[in-house]
């Protein structure tokens, strides 16, 4: 990593508050809760605070993480847990400094079976459970990161099920889009994904829906607007209006039906997630069929803002995904979880921005939240929490079985 203090931006040196950086690469994934991104880049919000938002779109998780550590990406619709994992050194990348400018998005991933386990009449926890703990049964799941939300999310539901997710199961690595092919070919007996591929699979009778993220950890932390730190340290303008632009287009998606409706449309464009909009819509507004005839509206579906409590960079948020980290051998040994969370999380950036542009962002840095299991995750002692679970991996440092 370059430690060659960055030159001082002309601009910010003038007492200027236009970007230094005018023109900025922002990677992201064919996922549904990318919308906000999207929408800055495209409807004129990022225009309006003076900058133009080149979209590349990345095939894998891995591919995006390597580009902004390099600088190709200048910031990124990203996992939460990869922005640490990068920060720490975790997963075979040397520790780089990394930023939490935002959150984009809170809940809306979902755990999907294969038909296969449906034909058996594993279609609910318990079903699974036992069939785990059968001699031989050996499944394997699919996540898209080792240290990604997804992985998180899945290790945490399987623990509450009594399934350990390293000793019981298979756990392996598969970009979002191409879960469904997975499914089709045998490969997998399930995953943990973000819409719309979900929803697609269960659209191609390709399984169903056992579990959402929503009901694992109602209002998760989930996707970030992420980046290197080197980029906030030198061009801290654009980062404030890349926060504006984003979080602007965050609230203008939720004013009405009728945007959040034009951004389905929008998203399944070739360009973004080149999905039939019928895949990606009903459970962007929170209507949701499970494949196994069940149908609801979430009352915790995708939320892209929710008056800015989806996008404050909570410091408990970043610490939680370090507890799990350490609680799965990801960490030998445990970090200062408040000191890292505050080098990561850029709240003062968030607030200057959203401040700037009329969204509240008072809440405390720390916020409590129940989770699947009973536990309570409130930051404020995150050592016991990784030491709270009954299933777990600490002193067993597990990275080269879950595709690190």
């Amino acid at each position: 990593m370059n430690t060659v203090p960055p030159a001082m931006p002309l601009a910010w040196v003038n007492g200027s508050d236009a970007p230094e950086k005018p023109s900025l690469n922002i990677g992201f994934m064919a996922l549904t809760d990318c919308a906000s991104v999207v929408v800055a880049a495209t409807q004129g919000f990022a225009q309006q605070h003076g900058l133009t938002l080149n979209l590349k779109r990345q095939g894998s998780w891995a591919g995006l993480r390597d580009k902004l550590v390099s600088g190709e990406l200048d910031a990124a619709h990203c996992l939460y847990g990869l922005i640490y994992a990068v920060h720490l050194g975790i997963g075979g990348v040397p520790a780089s400094a990394m930023a939490v400018l935002m959150g984009l998005n809170q809940n809306a991933q979902a755990i999907n079976l294969s038909p296969a386990l449906q034909r058996k009449g594993v279609t609910n926890p318990e079903a699974l459970a036992r069939l785990v703990h059968q001699q031989g049964a050996r499944l394997t799941f699919a996540q898209t990161f080792p240290t990604g939300t997804h992985a998180m999310w899945l290790y945490y539901w399987l623990a509450s099920q009594g399934i350990h997710p390293l000793d019981d199961v298979n756990s392996v690595v598969v970009p979002p889009a191409q879960m469904v092919a997975h499914v089709q070919a045998g490969r997998i007996d399930g995953f943990c994904v973000g819409e719309p591929w979900s929803a697609d699979a269960v659209a191609k009778g390709q399984g169903f829906t056992l579990a959402t993220s929503q009901s694992i950890w109602p209002d998760h932390p989930e996707k970030v607007l992420g980046c290197a730190r080197a980029f906030v340290e030198q061009y801290p303008n654009s980062a404030r209006a890349l926060v504006k632009a984003v979080l602007a287009a965050s609230r203008f998606i939720e004013q009405s039906q009728e945007n959040r409706h034009g951004t389905a449309q929008l998203l399944s464009g070739s360009a973004y997630l080149d999905t039939p909009l019928e895949r990606i819509e009903p459970r962007l507004l929170g209507d949701y069929q499970d494949g196994l005839g069940n149908h609801w509206q979430d009352r915790h579906a995708l939320r892209l803002f929710d008056e800015g409590r989806a996008n404050l960079p909570y410091l408990s948020d970043g610490m939680w995904f370090m507890t799990q980290f350490r609680r799965w051998g990801l960490l030998r040994e445990d970090p200062d979880y408040l000191a890292v969370a505050r080098q990561v999380q850029q709240l003062d950036v968030y607030r200057d921005a959203a401040n700037a542009i009329g969204v509240p962002c008072d809440a405390p840095a720390m916020r409590s939240s129940l989770l699947i299991d009973g536990i309570r995750w409130d930051g404020s002692d995150p050592h016991a929490y990784a030491r709270s679970f009954r299933l777990h991996a600490l002193g067993d440092a597990r990275g080269a079985r879950i595709g690190l």
